[in-house]
């Protein structure tokens, strides 16, 4: 099934759950061989940090750092909102596999061909 999918996802550990299913949501996307974008805005930014996702399994689902592992390995990638990554006063230089720091403009290239997109 060929095209583009984008998650997009706003939650940190303010909420795991819906960042759970986000991830599971773009494994299923980039195993349908989706090109698969997941974007991280607002506090969803911090989940591209190294070890920020250690810990956290919501029952039901696999721990939150294999799905994250499981994407990149099968060529998902995170786009991580340059401006809320910024304004955290996060290290640009420790990102997790996949992820990439780039603006809004990024998206936007992403989705003007009509991909789909879900948000959580």
């Amino acid at each position: 099934m060929p095209g583009k999918f984008c998650v997009s996802l706003t939650h940190g550990k303010d909420n795991t759950d819906k960042a759970t299913v986000a991830f599971v949501i773009a494994n299923a996307s980039v195993a349908s061989d989706k090109e698969t974008l997941v974007f991280l805005s607002t506090e969803a930014v911090r989940w591209a940090q190294p070890g920020f996702a250690e810990g956290v399994h919501e029952e039901g689902f696999a721990p939150l750092k294999e799905l994250m592992a499981n994407y990149a390995k099968a060529g998902g990638r995170l786009l991580v909102c340059s401006p809320c990554f910024k304004r955290r006063k996060l290290d640009e230089t420790k990102l997790v596999d996949g992820a990439f720091i780039a603006g809004g403009a990024k998206l936007v290239e992403f989705l003007s061909d009509g991909a789909a997109c879900v948000s959580y």
